[in-house]
């Protein structure tokens, strides 16, 4: 029987963490027995990585790939407990924890191309053998200083204006107006738009959709050491509406998205940044008895604010004995 029952991280459930902020928890250690010369370690990490497959050469010879990747290192931090006598005796035994978290780091991500991920990591030792080890993952959402840059918006209005023919000779036009108050957001922010559909055409609309694109640039290497990019998009968020607009007529529809908790924040590529993230709101017109579609696009900014230095502070007496040296 093992001399370690069991290794437990006590983190707050589905909590997200601002870059900037403080991470506090415990690592719960259950023995079956008394174990000597222990060493009780808690690790703070956070990285990313890329990697796509790539033809080589003009002619694009799909037989021949060359893989793309690229990593980064955002945050790696440790912690070893000190420990009373070296000893300690079967049962329970608690130790506590805080980590500061870099005021810069991209969002936790993942998509079939790219990962940022962050994870707590408990461990226990004994004689230079690991003996139990627990590991969490974290959420993490990445600020900006966009707020700061554009502190004033204005309502956005595209519009977009498509000929169409059906029944072989007859032809129309449908105009596609999107308008909305403003293009700057924050993660979990409702996103709020209104879609104005001029159908001057003898058929009926029966669908239109609504759709957040995220577009990602990927930054990697090939084994030769030479630079390559790509751009892949992904659908973040869907509207189907199902519709009767009548010919020759306007109708207007107001829509709303709810974003997600935790989102990558826009940006351009920066020098040794492996990926950057843009956002665009889509409104799709579909038009099946023409083979074809109407389209309108709005960028969106996804931004978030930083944490005053001093909200990350530790409150005085917060952390008990076992713990009481706390890792920044």
């Amino acid at each position: 029987m093992s001399v370690v029952k069991s290794i437990e991280l006590v983190l707050p459930k589905d909590a997200v963490y601002l870059a900037g902020s403080c991470i506090e928890g415990q690592v719960v250690l259950t023995l079956n027995s008394t174990l000597v010369d222990p060493i009780v370690k808690v690790e703070l990490v956070g990285r990313g990585y890329v990697e796509w497959n790539e033809e080589t050469g003009a002619s694009r010879d799909y037989s021949r790939t060359v893989i793309c990747n690229n990593k980064a290192d955002y945050v790696h931090k440790s912690k070893t407990f000190p420990v009373k006598d070296n000893w300690l005796s079967a049962g329970s035994h608690t130790f506590y924890f805080h980590f500061n978290l870099p005021p810069r780091l991209p969002s936790t991500f993942t998509s079939k191309i790219g990962h940022v991920f962050y994870y707590v990591e408990a461990s226990c030792m004994g004689r230079e053998h690991i003996l139990a080890k627990k590991r969490m993952y974290l959420l993490i959402q990445g600020t900006s200083d966009f707020h700061r840059e554009n502190p004033l918006q204005n309502p956005l209005f595209v519009e977009t204006e498509k000929k169409v023919s059906y029944n072989c000779c007859s032809q129309g036009t449908i105009c596609l107006q999107i308008q909305i108050e403003k293009n700057t957001f924050m993660p979990g922010e409702r996103v709020v738009f209104t879609t104005e559909i001029n159908n001057q055409t003898s058929k009926y609309i029966k669908t239109v959709t609504f759709a957040l694109y995220t577009h990602v640039q990927y930054e990697g290497f090939t084994p030769k050491a030479e630079r390559r990019s790509r751009v892949d998009s992904s659908e973040l968020l869907r509207q189907e509406v199902n519709t009767q607009i009548t010919p020759f007529n306007i109708t207007k529809i107001i829509s709303i998205f709810n974003l997600p908790k935790v989102l990558s924040v826009s940006s351009d590529m920066q020098d040794g940044e492996i990926m950057s993230t843009q956002y665009q709101l889509v409104s799709i017109v579909h038009l099946p008895w023409s083979l074809t579609s109407v389209k309108a696009k709005i960028p969106i900014t996804i931004t978030s604010a930083s944490l005053d230095s001093q909200s990350c502070q530790l409150q005085e007496g917060s952390v008990l004995p076992v713990s009481e040296d706390c890792q920044n």
